[in-house]
């Protein structure tokens, strides 16, 4: 009879990373054992405990120290002689001596390697299946995440086109402030207007965010392992963000960009659970 003991444990990680764990005499199967969670689980730090018990007779390996027996029987003999006692000596007497005998499992044994292999490939589909029920709860979450940062998107792109009246007005008080009267330069007012519409404009930020929401939508719904485009996304989407908050002179946009970004971080740290 054998026994096999197989604990995976994985925690989060940008890369799959495996360690193993197990008694000495199995360490010939460990490139063997990476090797098959590698063929189903693509990201985590995946930890591998592994025990191992053996009473079957043909996996064990009995071998006697020739030389150590000899020394035993010469100085028991010499011992005899000198005492003047009998020298009837029996091998099972001896093979009881310290070192004599020994008893070791077989080295590279096929039977073991299938045998252990099949009993990870089962604790690899528990895990798997726990991660389903999982990333099926995460998917949940990030779907309402995203959703609430496209609310911010769009609350965003109404509050940038009051930007450029709001500074017209503010421009035209600063300058009959300063100029003490209401004759105002027109065209130099527009020039400033352009510059400040040019520096401000988060048009092409809004377009790029809603693009990047519609491709992580993709990913939560596609079959294949989605877990590093994710987080790809995210980076974009931390950018377009960071862009528009160092844009927009508005404590309200600056507001909702405080708030996106908190969402992104949390999807961000959910992310590294979806293979």
């Amino acid at each position: 009879m054998r026994e096999y003991q197989v604990e995976i444990k994985s925690v989060n990680h940008k890369y799959l990373d495996v360690s193993v764990r197990m008694p000495k005499i199995l360490s010939y199967l460990e490139e063997a054992v990476k090797k098959e969670i590698a063929s189903q689980v693509k990201r985590g730090k995946i930890e591998v405990f592994i025990n191992f018990e053996s009473l079957e007779p043909e996996d064990k390996e009995i071998k006697i120290n020739m030389d150590i027996a000899k020394l035993y029987i010469q100085q028991l003999r010499q011992l005899a002689k000198q005492e003047n006692l009998s020298a009837n000596i029996e091998v099972t007497e001896i093979a009881k001596y310290p070192d004599v005998l020994s008893v070791n499992p077989k080295q590279e044994n096929e039977t073991i390697k299938v045998e252990l292999l099949e009993t990870v490939k089962k604790a690899v589909n528990q895990l798997i299946q726990m991660r389903e029920t999982e990333g099926s709860k995460i998917a949940e979450d990030l779907t309402k995440r995203i959703y609430i940062i496209q609310e911010k998107i769009e609350k965003i792109s109404v509050l940038s086109t009051g930007l450029i009246k709001e500074y017209v007005v503010k421009l035209e008080g600063r300058i009959k402030e300063i100029l003490k009267n209401d004759v105002i330069d027109q065209s130099r007012l527009a020039q400033e207007v352009v510059i400040y519409a040019d520096k401000c404009s988060i048009e092409e930020e809004i377009t790029r965010l809603k693009s990047h929401i519609m491709q992580m939508k993709e990913q939560l719904n596609a079959e294949e392992s989605k877990g590093k485009k994710l987080d790809f996304i995210i980076q974009e989407m931390n950018r377009e963000v960071n862009t528009i908050g160092s844009k927009a002179n508005n404590l309200e946009i600056t507001n909702e960009v405080i708030e996106m970004k908190t969402q992104l971080e949390d999807i961000r740290e959910q992310i590294q659970n979806i293979e």
